[in-house]
């Protein structure tokens, strides 16, 4: 109880920093994501693939029920998919997007912070650009390999790195578990495999902010500094995470 008092301080001390921030440094990507960039390319009557998104699906049943959706739901989980929310899926597959190649049916792929935890995200590319028709958008969301949080994952031992995350930020304790890999998971990456599978970049949203180092204020603040120091020099490469529309016009 202490620690968590203790924890909760330093929060509130680091997020005072981020107030001084622009939008970018201060706005959470993935929350971003969720609320304004992808749905804004929804549209009535559209048939959604949501990759990865198992037992919790990117699209609830009052959106499915206003627009009309067709949604089917891809796994690598057969259990996550059984434990979705009744009547959001009405297609479900289980299987690996790496090895996975679909109909080129779809309007749109839903691909909400998956694809850092493939090892192979070129064999991801090509899973996307198979389940989608001429016309169709990949919507995607992943934190970047160059966010200093994502270099150290790829250095701390699973088991080690579960044990933290569960005392430091136990209310995302839903989430753990799930090795990552960040293969080619960089701005500048994804836009050379989005041309090499055949997609158009319509849209990016590039942010600043990651909340892993808030639980101590002190180092809180020298991230930021190093995050922008960082900035300074990659722009869009130094992102702690990043938002994607791929047109889909070939391949």
């Amino acid at each position: 109880m202490l620690m968590q008092k203790f924890i909760e301080s330093q929060r509130y001390l680091s997020s005072g920093i981020d107030a001084f921030m622009n939008d970018d440094f201060r706005i959470d990507g993935n929350r971003y994501f969720i609320d304004v960039f992808a749905p804004k390319f929804l549209q009535p009557g559209q048939t959604i693939v949501d990759v990865g998104g198992g037992k919790r699906p990117f699209i609830d049943g009052a959106t499915k029920k206003k627009l009309q959706l067709t949604i089917i739901g891809l796994d690598i989980d057969q259990q996550e998919l059984a434990n979705a929310p009744e009547g959001i899926y009405d297609e479900v597959i289980c299987a690996d997007i790496c090895q996975y190649r679909g109909q080129a049916n779809a309007d749109v792929v839903i691909c909400q912070a998956v694809l850092e935890h493939v090892k192979d995200v070129t064999l991801a590319f090509r899973g996307l650009a198979s389940i989608l028709k001429p016309g169709g958008l990949a919507l995607i969301f992943v934190p970047s390999r160059n966010a200093l949080y994502a270099r150290l994952s790829m250095i701390i031992p699973e088991k080690l790195k579960s044990q933290v995350l569960q005392v430091l930020f136990p209310q995302r304790a839903i989430f753990h578990g799930f090795p990552s890999f960040y293969d080619r998971c960089t701005p500048r990456d994804f836009k050379a495999l989005a041309t090499q599978y055949g997609f158009q970049v319509e849209e990016c949203s590039y942010h600043y902010i990651s909340r892993y180092f808030s639980f101590f204020f002190p180092l809180y603040l020298l991230w930021r500094l190093w995050s922008l120091w960082f900035y300074c020099l990659a722009k869009e490469q130094a992102a702690d995470t990043f938002s994607m529309a791929l047109r889909k016009i070939g391949y």
